[in-house]
């Protein structure tokens, strides 16, 4: 192939490369540009008189699908009003953090003894188990869901934080992903650590863990993305509103409150994005030496 070939062809990629992530960063580009507009005009360019489920003509359709991507005037009100006057955003947002670092840190430290114990210890119908383990990670939440909340209510926490983290917490995913990264770990460092005289606990403490930091963050950074958006569990399993964590109150937005609709998802989406930004490294490569394809 010449080399006129060779930059055209990579040209044309670039090219359908630039227009992908176009397409996929564009919603966005579009909150971030609407959240600096005022209140007043977010209104004006979207809402409309007709609810969701209500018909409307095509000319209020087309009204209601204009897009805006250059405000007339740049502002940051919309998140004075979402951070200071609207009290609901801030309590939703806590509940949100209330909720996810008690499920990253159980899950954690749950995953690591019982990979620990998956991928180094040799007892009865052990691989019998973990295919339990992987079927169960295969299942749909949706599946899981019922069994849940009938063991739940059993234990009395429907309606308390407890009945969202405690399933959170036992993830069959976390022990999966580090049972894979464990396996990784050659056996002699644990024989020669049992020579010394280390016992279980020690050897897990001294020698697995520091070498599994790469499968924690990956899983710490995985767990967090999952679990800060969930919506299925708290509408389920908790019984009063003002217990939902903030991605249930994103969804629940409506027509009149689009002018802080732009600012919640921001403000909502940040800490996700600075926690993929972070370990991204550590990411790639927990994943890549867990064996996971």
């Amino acid at each position: 192939m010449s080399i006129a070939k060779l930059k055209l062809k990579k040209s044309f990629c670039n090219i359908l490369l630039s227009l992908i992530v176009v397409v996929i960063m564009f919603p966005i580009i579009f909150a971030t540009v609407n959240s600096l507009m005022d209140v007043e005009e977010v209104l004006s360019t979207y809402n409309s008189s007709k609810g969701i489920g209500d018909t409307v003509d095509e000319k209020s359709k087309a009204e209601f699908m204009n897009i805006k991507l250059i405000p007339e005037q740049a502002t940051l009100m919309q998140y004075y009003y979402a951070l200071l006057r609207e009290p609901t955003f801030l309590v939703m947002f806590w509940n949100s953090v209330f909720i996810t670092v008690p499920i990253l840190v159980g899950q954690i430290f749950v995953s690591a003894f019982g990979g620990y114990a998956f991928a180094k210890f040799r007892f009865p119908l052990r691989d019998q188990i973990f295919f339990v383990f992987i079927i169960t990670m295969l299942m749909p939440y949706q599946v899981t869901l019922v069994p849940n909340y009938i063991i739940l209510n059993k234990m009395k926490l429907i309606g308390s934080y407890h009945a969202v983290i405690l399933p959170g917490v036992f993830s069959t995913f976390g022990v999966f992903l580090l049972r894979q990264f464990i396996r990784g770990i050659p056996d002699e460092y644990s024989e020669a650590a049992k020579v010394d005289g280390a016992g279980y606990m020690k050897i897990f403490l001294k020698i697995i863990l520091p070498h599994c930091k790469g499968g924690i963050a990956s899983l710490a950074i995985l767990s967090f993305i999952d679990n800060w958006n969930m919506v299925e569990q708290p509408l389920i399993f908790l019984k009063d509103s003002y217990k939902y964590p903030m991605s249930i109150f994103l969804s629940y937005i409506n027509t009149s409150q689009l002018g802080i609709a732009f600012a919640c998802g921001i403000l909502y989406m940040l800490p996700a994005v600075f926690v993929f930004l972070y370990g991204e490294n550590h990411l790639v490569k927990g994943i890549q030496l867990s064996g996971i394809k």
